[in-house]
């Protein structure tokens, strides 16, 4: 970790909202890279050595749930907090679940995005407690009754999603071509009535804890 101000890399798809963080973390921390996209996020990481990250989940193209193994993969010990629209606890434990040590809504005060990347960078998880504090299981059949008209396939590639895997590895997976995957992700969201893929990513994961026969999770 570098011995003056931590190394940060901002990923967000607004401009306004990354040229604000710039402004306001800017007096702790270094920005060394910024990236609108999932695949622009990654490929900034191949060459760009940080510290912490601050990650959008809405990136176009690859999520920013969906590319947080990758970032795994590339810099192990960056530490990623998620900074996001998205004030939901399912939301939250997958993001923390597939890597993230930080969850923030971005309604948050800017004091405590950088008091959530001080804690993380000392070694800490930190959860914003705007986040709901638990989430009840659902029984499978009162999650969605529309769940009965999908195939088997996209059965299965929604406990893939629930997975966290991404389009891709969903295919490389069960043996189909990326695009045959994300027809049937759209096909999904069409006999469920979700509007966009955060609706599907939360469904999935709910009928996944719905599978679960375990108890309701504690609040954190």
């Amino acid at each position: 970790m570098s011995a003056a101000r931590p190394r940060l890399v901002i990923a967000d798809d607004h401009r306004v909202m990354v040229q604000g963080l710039r402004q306001m973390l800017g007096k702790s921390f270094r920005i060394v890279g910024v990236a609108y996209a999932g695949d622009e996020l990654l490929h900034l990481l191949e060459h760009t050595p940080a510290d912490c990250l601050l990650l959008d989940l809405s990136l176009p193209g690859r999520s920013g749930l969906d590319v947080l193994p990758d970032i795994r993969a590339l810099q192990p010990e960056l530490r990623v907090v998620v900074l996001t629209m998205h004030s939901d606890r399912i939301l939250a434990e997958a993001s923390l679940a597939a890597g993230a040590r930080g969850f923030v809504p971005k309604d948050s005060p800017m004091e405590e995005v950088e008091k959530a990347l001080h804690e993380v960078l000392a070694g800490r998880r930190y959860l914003s407690s705007a986040v709901p504090k638990s989430t009840h299981r659902l029984g499978l059949d009162a999650a969605h009754l529309a769940l009965s008209h999908l195939t088997p396939r996209q059965h299965e590639i929604l406990r893939l999603i629930a997975q966290g895997m991404s389009s891709e590895e969903i295919g490389e997976e069960i043996g189909l071509n990326t695009g045959t995957i994300s027809f049937h992700r759209a096909r999904i969201r069409k006999v469920l009535g979700l509007s966009n893929e955060w609706e599907l990513v939360r469904f999935a994961i709910l009928v996944n804890l719905a599978s679960d026969p375990g108890e309701p999770e504690e609040t954190a």
